[in-house]
């Protein structure tokens, strides 16, 4: 008889996000009179750039004549995007590298839960704590984190990097030595970063243990400080011990309409083999590519005028972030984030957890934000809202939440 992959059946709950949207829906349907606003996930609401959208339609228009039709895409992703990549996301930064070390993928989600299959299972992982709950989760399915303890929602084979008030929501070097480090800056789902010279310390202790940084600079584009890094190659060593993911959801609001990319420099290598030769296979053998008419979209987000335009755009997820920091705080309660990040962090009012104020958010104001909890045992007391939503609902948000 077949077998199951029992690693599945050690995930506690179902994911995060999942549990809101039920959650919202049973409510909504037992209050079908009911305004709900949705400030938990991270989903953009603003419509795509004129410039995306114009070349959106004249790449579809090229699918339709024989002289200009596209099928699969190259393997590692058309080299329009690459190179647009490599010159303005790293080269313009000072950052060593080249078209063929990026690979274009549908998403950095894919990305992160994906890219652990490059390494052995004996590998340990660290992570923040609060932390992205995919790349723990798929960890525990590839059956590399130990077994799960319910009372303090840990796992034995992971190693926690608490974040939390005291470190400015970053996390420490570890004490145990890990193989595999996750890091997300500027951070989901705390809004946190870290300097410049925070983050070489952490290529430095990589190089030094041999251990490698899996780096999620998702939120890049929202960095609004100058010592902040929008990259970990503009650290020195990063191209021996780091991967970035990028992802063209949040900066260009491509979240209904998928682009990412994998960076892995020719340098970073287990022994003799390098990780860029394994997920070039992995790509190849388990990956189609990203549409043609999508890949053409991303090459638009650096044209003069989608820098432009999206630049407006991240200003108004920013003018929201502002909104709700500020609205907040002068209502009492404890934020961080919202300055290099479009995300809020707030502590729970006394007493209660982080489902506690999910529940009472949704019933009393009727808005929709994330527990804590859910990214970690850390983030128990904590609870992110985000300033994806429109400005409008974003302000009657506040409105209602202060008004409790």
């Amino acid at each position: 008889m077949f077998k199951i992959n029992d690693n599945y059946l050690k995930l506690p709950g179902s994911y995060l996000f999942s549990t809101i949207g039920k959650k919202v829906a049973a409510y909504t349907e037992a209050h079908p009179e009911k305004s709900i606003i949705r400030l938990g996930i991270g989903d953009v609401t603003q419509p795509l750039a004129p410039a995306i959208i114009d070349t959106l339609h004249s790449a579809v228009d090229e699918m339709a004549n024989a002289e200009t039709f596209h099928g699969y895409a190259p393997d590692l992703g058309y080299e329009f995007l690459r190179s647009a990549m490599a010159k303005h996301d790293y080269q313009a930064r000072g950052c060593d590298i080249s078209a063929d070390e990026v690979f274009i993928s549908d998403g950095a989600k894919c990305d992160s839960g994906n890219i652990q299959e490059i390494f052995s299972v004996d590998n340990k992982i660290a992570v923040c704590d609060p932390v992205y709950p995919v790349y723990v989760d798929t960890n525990v399915m590839a059956g590399r984190t130990g077994t799960y303890d319910a009372e303090k929602e840990t796992w034995s084979d992971v190693i926690y990097m608490p974040c939390t008030a005291a470190t400015n929501f970053a996390p420490e070097l570890p004490k145990e030595t890990p193989d595999i480090i996750y890091l997300c800056f500027p951070n989901n789902p705390t809004g946190s970063t870290i300097t410049k010279s925070q983050l070489q310390e952490w290529v430095d202790y990589a190089n030094k243990v041999g251990a490698v940084i899996i780096y999620d600079a998702a939120y890049e584009a929202y960095i609004s400080e100058e010592d902040v890094p929008h990259s970990i190659y503009e650290c020195e060593g990063a191209r021996t011990c780091a991967i970035e993911l990028r992802s063209f959801s949040k900066n260009a609001g491509f979240t209904g309409v998928r682009l990412g990319a994998t960076i892995i420099p020719k340098d970073l290598k287990c022994e003799e083999v390098t990780l860029h030769s394994l997920w070039a296979r992995r790509h190849g053998t388990k990956y189609n590519g990203a549409p043609y008419i999508v890949q053409k979209a991303g090459e638009a987000v650096y044209s003069e005028a989608g820098k432009a335009q999206l630049k407006e755009q991240i200003a108004y997820y920013m003018k929201n972030a502002k909104v709700i920091y500020e609205g907040l705080k002068n209502a009492g309660y404890t934020v961080s984030g919202g300055v290099n990040a479009p995300y809020i962090w707030l502590k729970t009012p006394e007493g209660m957890t982080s489902w506690d104020f999910f529940d009472y958010l949704l019933e009393n104001a009727n808005v929709v934000g994330t527990p804590g909890s859910g990214f970690g045992p850390s983030g128990e007391g904590y609870f992110r809202l985000t300033a994806f939503g429109s400005y409008k609902n974003t302000v009657a948000a506040i409105e209602r939440i202060t008004a409790l």
